[in-house]
């Protein structure tokens, strides 16, 4: 769900991306994966961005059939909030590296609106081995094998994490997931689950083309690396263009709102 506030517009849900943007820290990086890269070094995935719970429904032949599993990663920006801390987040281990942090997924199934009584956990990071040299973040894609669960029509995520302040949790609550695999369908790749985004130069010097397959208008925006929109405008159906002459040298963020979800592209401007 993504809300247009023009102080400080804000989503949650699911996103599709292809950021590779694996050492810049912060909120202005929130749609890359740590790993630089989709499963196998593929362009695109999702991103995933939790408040409270986040759902993935299971459509065509899939609904209804067991889901074998799917791959999943830290997003950049958790891993290194995890890793070195920042301004709202502390850094995993604490000063000394004993500190027990965790940073966890659960993933729920539900059928014909009953959710299950079972679930999967991950840990995304783990910092509660006696032998500190155990403690771990995760940063290359890992299968989790969801067939225990059985059929279902819904994935259910939530996270949970060890820092925990007054208004929830502190760690930032991303996590990357690619290659979704049923025993009735083919693996489903990141690309399938939204509109393919063709935007050309990149990089570029004085303006952008921008194919926007669907039959609908969709709302566009460039940001910063320091997450502040630079300017939007409205995508229409078929090829648009975006003078961009007037933008400083740097690496900006393309990012898509339509009825489906959104879709965040990187673009370098020289």
């Amino acid at each position: 769900e993504y809300v247009d506030d023009p102080n400080f517009p804000y989503w949650n849900g699911w996103a599709v991306s292809a950021t590779t943007d694996t050492s810049t820290p912060g909120f202005g990086n929130q749609y890359s994966c740590i790993s630089g890269s989709g499963v196998n070094g593929s362009n695109t995935y999702a991103l995933g961005y939790v408040y409270g719970s986040l759902q993935m429904n299971l459509a065509g032949s899939a609904n209804g059939g067991v889901v074998n599993g799917l791959y999943v990663n830290n997003s950049t920006y958790a891993y290194l909030s995890m890793l070195e801390g920042d301004a709202f987040a502390k850094k995993f281990g604490g000063e000394n590296g004993t500190d027990p942090d965790f940073f966890k997924l659960t993933i729920r199934k539900s059928l014909n609106g009953v959710e299950g009584t079972d679930s999967v956990e991950f840990y995304l990071a783990d910092y509660r081995f006696t032998d500190n040299s155990q403690d771990y973040i995760v940063n290359n894609w890992t299968w989790i094998d969801l067939s225990e669960l059985g059929p279902a029509d819904l994935l259910s995520f939530s996270l949970s994490s060890s820092d925990v302040g007054a208004f929830g949790i502190n760690t930032p609550t991303y996590f990357c997931v690619d290659n979704v695999e049923t025993a009735d369908t083919p693996t489903a790749t990141a690309s399938t689950l939204n509109p393919n985004l063709k935007v050309w130069p990149n990089p570029t010097t004085d303006f952008l083309k921008i194919d926007w397959p669907k039959n609908t208008t969709a709302t566009a925006w460039l940001s910063n690396v320091y997450g502040e929109r630079i300017c939007s405008f409205a995508l229409q159906p078929g090829q648009n263009s975006l003078a961009v002459s007037d933008l400083p040298a740097g690496v900006f963020t393309l990012q898509t709102a339509y009825n489906g979800g959104m879709i965040s592209q990187t673009l370098i401007k020289h």
